[in-house]
């Protein structure tokens, strides 16, 4: 097709002529400049420095006239800027954002492009030769940053990405550089990193996730199984946990490693998590119509469920429509879940429990609990993580698996040990008192009809 039939005005069209072409000239130029003040107006307030959108226009422009050179995208973060306003004044947050900027700035040429985004945001697109060069512009700023005189502590974080080619648009580093910047964010040992192949496999992933998970509920793609708990003593299954696993019809068994961390991201974990306590509620209130045995199978309760309004209200709809007993469905909290929206979570727990919901508290041991929680919350039962038992050979491990034991004991709290292997660590925990555990050395997790088969 030509032009005229696709109804494009040329650029002769477009601009009237003389016989020179200077009238053309003059259009570009004015186009040109129209668009250099567009941007030039676009800097943010406080700093000067370009905003978000200015600074892609820029970027872009920079890199595509000067396809030769090899581009990268350094973005900066500040990993407690809040704390800085609260505590030491936003006058002393403003000052420190004008700070960042003349940092930033002192590296501002031709083809160079520098940013402030919004708040403790910044940016800068760089040419560059070697990684070396972007890893000391970080280092410079990073002393800049802490020279300045401020009672609170200040932890930038850097990602950098660098362009796979000249026309790499700007939006993308941006977010590739996000990433990366969001992997050692908080840290004090690192302050920067380099979005790479492996982060890169990472997104690609979660996005492939992202769009897969709702006709993945919609057409069952997600199968519930149950680990057993047994008494050590006797070998009988005592209870069960109910996990998910996803049967993708492409890419086969995915494993939750690899999903559930994307669902708490995106908050599907919400929708999966209904849909494993549906199936339990259902397959326990069969058999228990039916007058088969049942045993308690314990259900996980995510943290972001805290903040659904329904959630109390599902589990208490679900055990009264299949008429379940509620002591046959435990609810199973890991202690992060606990303490990073602790008031919240108690009172939700409590709530339950007046229904008559049991409560165990998962990953007990990892970092987050607290024994002032063990004295005054509603705790039934504790799982003792499978880090306390793997270096049995270590006296100190022993002693400390030992005493744990003993004191959730005396506070008659059931105990349970999650990831047993071998009997040596089965004759130990039986040698301390503790009777009940789950791990690869009695079963590991199957589907909910082999489990229920298994107790026939």
């Amino acid at each position: 097709m030509d032009e005229e039939k696709l109804n494009i005005p040329n650029a002769q069209s477009a601009a009237p002529q003389d016989k020179d072409g200077r009238n053309m000239e003059l259009y570009l130029y004015s186009l040109r400049k129209m668009a250099e003040h567009n941007v030039e107006s676009n800097r943010t307030f406080m700093t000067g420095l370009y905003n978000l959108r200015a600074f892609q226009y820029k970027g872009a422009e920079v890199m595509r006239e000067n396809p030769d050179l090899k581009y990268a995208m350094i973005l900066m973060d500040l990993a407690n800027f809040k704390t800085v306003n609260e505590f030491c004044g936003r006058s002393a947050g403003d000052e420190l954002l004008k700070w960042i900027a003349s940092a930033f700035r002192s590296y501002e040429r031709e083809l160079v492009v520098v940013s402030h985004f919004r708040a403790d945001i910044f940016a800068m697109l760089t040419p560059f030769e070697k990684e070396e060069e972007l890893v000391a512009i970080v280092k410079q700023i990073s002393k800049k940053i802490a020279d300045f005189k401020i009672a609170c502590k200040v932890l930038p974080a850097f990602g950098i990405c660098i362009a796979t080619d000249p026309f790499m648009p700007v939006s993308y580093m941006r977010d590739y550089a996000s990433l990366a910047m969001n992997t050692i964010k908080g840290k004090f040992y690192c302050n920067y990193a380099f979005f790479d192949d492996n982060m890169r496999k990472q997104m690609l992933l979660e996005k492939q996730i992202e769009n897969d998970i709702v006709e993945a509920l919609e057409t069952g793609q997600f199968r519930v199984y149950i680990q057993p708990k047994v008494n050590m003593e006797t070998g009988e299954i005592i209870d069960g946990e109910a996990l998910v696993r996803w049967y993708h019809p492409e890419k086969g068994v995915i494993g939750p490693n690899e999903f559930i961390p994307v669902l708490e991201k995106n908050g599907f974990i919400i929708n999966v998590d209904v849909y494993v306590w549906t199936e339990v509620f259902r397959y326990i209130g069969e058999r228990l119509e039916k007058g088969e045995k049942v045993v308690p199978i314990s259900i996980n309760i995510s943290r972001l469920h805290v903040y659904d309004d329904s959630f109390k209200e599902c589990l208490v709809r679900l055990k009264d429509e299949y008429h379940v007993p509620p002591c046959y469905v435990p609810l199973e909290l890991t202690e992060s879940g606990f303490v990073k929206t602790a008031d919240l979570m108690y009172q939700n727990i409590k709530d339950l429990k007046k229904h008559g919901f049991l409560l165990s508290m998962d990953d007990f041991g990892t970092g987050y609990s607290s024994m002032a929680m063990l004295r005054t919350q509603p705790v039934d039962e504790i799982k003792i993580d499978k880090g306390f038992i793997d270096d049995m050979n270590n006296p100190k491990s022993r002693i400390v698996v030992s005493n744990t034991i003993n004191m959730l004991r005396e506070l008659n709290v059931e105990v349970i040990v999650e990831g047993v292997e071998d009997k040596e660590q089965q004759d130990f925990l039986v040698e301390c008192g503790c009777k009940r555990a789950q791990g690869f050395y009695y079963y590991k997790p199957m589907p909910m009809e082999d489990f229920f088969r298994l107790l026939q």
